[in-house]
């Protein structure tokens, strides 16, 4: 800040600068003129630069003290505290005045904002919660005549996956932790999550391969299902015909189809909010959310998650847990 505020004064007081360069620039001349002794020369200039430079200095140490108000002002909007504390003069106290307009306006804001959004947040909440009741009644009706509503049944069972992410995303944006990190088996939450999609493997005559491996995940139950089933919906839903493969390596679960894959220009986008990408924009498939929202629940439980795709061949998601060390942390 010191440099700063130095080469201010000196472009500040740039009169005073050119007037010494001349006036030095003179005496150089009336000495050499007049033969007059190099001891009286550098004597006379020594007076000169000393003035010079006091009056320099008094200006500077004026400055910089007026920097340093301004920086605690700067300061005191950033921490949102009292300006009074400042210790400003009557040329700094306008600035005061108006940082403590901008503050308190910017609190309103935030203030008006949060209150917004909790109550969206609560509205939204609430109507995925109602709208599960005419649901389950749905699909209890359904069930009665379950060969000649196989189409419905489907068609209900991406209705119901759309409210489950509506309630992820809320949670998701939400500033409120729900996680309950505990130790559970791979092979039952992998298990579970493949039930769910057993008639839309069915009815698509998809074939799974899945070994059971015997492993632990510390994780968060819910989160890691969620990413799981938008991944197998996803292969599912851009599998026309043949196989999905669930593997799992080291701390790794990897979930492959034999799908139209994905284009290489839309592999770098395909986590952004919104972006459907080709293969969404096909009979509007996608809503652009299921990937973005998977994402976000693998930072949140401490994983990655990463695709590899051949267009035409397939794709293959991995999903990366914690390692053993992490997984410590989150116990």
């Amino acid at each position: 800040m010191k440099r700063k505020v130095f080469a201010y004064c000196l472009r500040k007081n740039k009169i005073a600068v050119i007037l010494f360069i001349l006036m030095t620039a003179l005496n150089g001349v009336v000495f050499l003129l007049y033969d007059i002794m190099t001891e009286a020369f550098f004597y006379a200039e020594s007076l000169t630069l000393v003035t010079f430079l006091m009056l320099i200095g008094i200006d500077f140490t004026g400055e910089l003290k007026a920097a340093k108000r301004r920086s605690d002002l700067k300061k005191s909007i950033l921490l949102q505290s009292c300006f009074e504390s400042v210790d400003a003069d009557i040329r700094d106290e306008d600035y005061c005045e108006m940082l403590a307009l901008l503050s308190d306006e910017l609190n309103r804001l935030q203030t008006d904002f949060s209150l917004k959004k909790q109550a969206d947040n609560d509205y939204y909440t609430a109507w995925v919660h109602q709208i599960k009741t005419p649901i389950a009644t749905m699909k209890l009706l359904l069930s009665q005549n379950a060969e000649e509503n196989k189409e419905l049944s489907a068609e209900l069972f991406r209705i119901e996956q759309y409210v489950e992410m509506v309630l992820s995303y809320i949670r998701l944006e939400s500033d409120s932790n729900d996680l309950v990190i505990k130790a559970y088996s791979l092979d039952e939450l992998i298990r579970e999550t493949v039930r769910k999609f057993a008639p839309q493997f069915i009815a698509r005559k998809l074939k799974l391969n899945y070994e059971p491996t015997n492993k632990t995940a510390v994780t968060d139950k819910k989160w890691l299902m969620f990413i799981f089933e938008q991944l197998i919906s996803n292969a599912i839903k851009y599998t026309p015909e043949g196989e999905i493969t669930i593997s799992v390596e080291g701390n790794t679960v990897k979930i492959a189809d034999t799908g139209i894959g994905i284009a290489p220009e839309d592999i770098p986008r395909i986590f952004e909010k919104g972006y459907t990408g080709a293969n969404g924009r096909l009979g509007q498939k996608s809503s652009g959310l299921g990937l973005f929202l998977s994402k976000k629940a693998a930072s949140l439980i401490s994983a990655g998650i990463s695709v590899q795709s051949i267009p035409g061949s397939g794709t293959e998601f991995s999903v990366i847990l914690p390692g053993e060390k992490k997984m410590q942390t989150l116990l």
